[in-house]
């Protein structure tokens, strides 16, 4: 299995959507790319750990490639909103992507370029290398499953 980390707003509609992916096995939501070590979900909601909320998905790149799985999360939220998405407004909103490789970037950078064309506003998506991931409370975890909330922004279309 492979992975990858994307932040695109509010991690459970995210993960609601990654998890509708064919090749995705698992998916996690934590977070990632601030300084305070182990985070709760209140310490990050108060942006004083510079910590987004993300999604770390699990892939078997036999079935779906590292280069769909950003086309899908250039899909799946408005990339040109700098720490937002939809109602959520903060840092740990952001756009981000967090690469685990040089590979996994060079791919990263070449999609974002390649779907900039299809934004009239400049795409603010953050390209970062993969740190410390600290898992969200588990009443966070597939958090739309149980309860049929928590889309968000995500649009139905998407899926």
């Amino acid at each position: 299995m492979e992975q990858a980390i994307f932040a695109a707003g509010c991690f459970w509609g995210v993960q609601f959507y990654f998890d509708q992916v064919p090749g995705v096995r698992q998916t996690t939501v934590g977070y990632i790319g601030g300084t305070t070590e182990d985070p709760t979900y209140e310490d990050v909601c108060y942006q004083n750990t510079g910590h987004a909320e993300a999604v770390r998905v699990e892939f078997d790149a036999a079935q779906i490639s590292f280069e769909d799985l950003c086309r899908h999360f250039f899909r799946l939220h408005d990339p040109t909103q700098l720490n937002r998405q939809g109602p959520d407004v903060g840092d740990q909103y952001r756009s981000a992507l967090y690469y685990f490789s040089d590979e996994q970037k060079a791919i990263a950078e070449a999609v974002m370029q390649n779907v900039q064309k299809d934004y009239k506003d400049p795409i603010v998506t953050e390209i970062e290398q993969a740190g410390p991931f600290y898992e969200a409370e588990d009443y966070h975890q597939k958090y739309a499953e149980k309860t049929g909330r928590g889309m968000c922004h995500v649009p139905y279309k998407a899926l």
